[in-house]
């Protein structure tokens, strides 16, 4: 077997930095599913950004609260386009500098500025109380946002005394081809991933959206069969507000995402002792005496719902209920037919004469 994720197939739903994900997941031995949610675009005409830019000028801000490292970055790089660059960040060193995490730190500093204060858990909430705490009545606070606006961030601090200036860098918008979402939609609701990363919280949202009235079944499966992995608390509580548990990192990192989801899917496989074979069923593959044969859907369903039941008899009847529909018993022959070929080890499915078929533990 090539990696620790062999056998397991992961859906991505980032757009910006997806070949790294998929790398690391791919070197790991997993099959990747890349159906991007959203795509960031740069304002069209710049427009509402210039005109929060001027309005940073004209009323130099108190409090600075740097979301991200890119939407900084893209901020800075847009003054400069304008001749504003550094009027920007005249008015900006003088401001109490709060960063959301690292990468807009690094923003932040790249820029040479300095921010006072990063909270531990990266998310607004903390950075919303921390600033009451520390009174933001009669205060300008400049809030840097990336992708969409923050109403309940925003709110918090108005109903604390202060005024927000909203500057916003950068929009999401919908994929420019929706198909390979709308396919990853279907593969999550009929449980044919092991996995779907979120690295944004539009992105969930984006992906509930596609799938319209398969929404519900979309989030059962989440709750059950499918991991849902996020790369942050922030990335994570649209799912948690739908009661879908979550699996994140401590640190915000694809690297830490990726060393999650090898620690959480592994030990989700079914294993049994099969006719003197070890036999570990991952999503879309067997794993025989350490050997691993992929399976089609079809025959990989028949082998899942075999191990469900491992050493008691499934009728053909019982099998076609785990195939599409449509299929009839001949379909169950044939998937029991290529399921054998597959494993290419003769005595693991066995067949009982007018009854149906098991695996016959040891």
């Amino acid at each position: 077997m090539s990696g620790e994720l062999s056998g397991f197939t992961v859906g991505v739903t980032a757009d910006r930095r997806r070949d790294e994900l998929t790398a690391m997941l791919e070197r790991r031995g997993a099959r990747v599913v890349l159906a991007p949610a959203l795509r960031i675009v740069p304002l069209a005409d710049d427009t509402d950004l210039r005109a929060a830019t001027r309005a940073c000028l004209e009323n130099p801000p108190d409090v600075l609260m740097a979301n991200t490292g890119i939407g900084m970055r893209g901020w800075l790089e847009a003054a400069e386009g304008w001749g504003l660059a550094e009027p920007l960040r005249s008015v900006l060193s003088r401001a109490y500098i709060v960063s959301r995490g690292p990468k807009a730190r690094g923003a932040i500093r790249a820029a040479g500025l300095h921010d006072e204060w990063s909270p531990a858990s990266e998310s607004c909430d903390e950075v919303i109380e921390h600033l009451r705490q520390r009174g933001v009545r009669g205060q300008l606070v400049a809030m840097q946002l990336h992708g969409e606006r923050q109403p309940e961030c925003t709110a918090a601090l108005e109903a604390a005394g202060a005024t927000v200036v909203e500057v916003p860098v950068y929009r999401w918008a919908a994929p420019t081809d929706p198909a390979p979402l709308h396919r990853l939609v279907d593969l999550i609701a009929g449980r044919l991933v092991d996995a779907v990363t979120f690295t944004s919280a539009p992105a969930v949202g984006a992906l509930l959206r596609a799938a319209g009235p398969s929404s519900d079944a979309v989030l059962d499966a989440m709750r059950s069969d499918v991991l849902a992995a996020c790369v942050g608390p922030v990335t994570a509580a649209p799912l948690r507000r739908h009661g879908v548990p979550v699996v994140a990192p401590n640190r915000a990192r694809l690297g830490a995402l990726v060393r999650t989801i090898v620690d959480e899917l592994p030990p989700r496989a079914i294993s049994v002792k099969v006719a003197g074979h070890l036999l570990t069923l991952r999503g879309h593959a067997a794993i025989l005496d350490g050997e691993l044969r992929p399976l089609a859907p079809a025959p990989m369903a028949v082998l899942r719902a075999l191990a469900g039941t491992p050493g008691r008899v499934m009728s053909r009847a019982a099998l076609l209920r785990t195939l599409p529909r449509g299929a009839d018993e001949h379909a169950v022959e044939m998937a029991v037919a290529r399921l054998r070929a597959g494993l290419r080890t003769p005595g693991v499915v066995q067949t009982v004469v007018k009854r149906g078929y098991r695996l016959p533990i040891d």
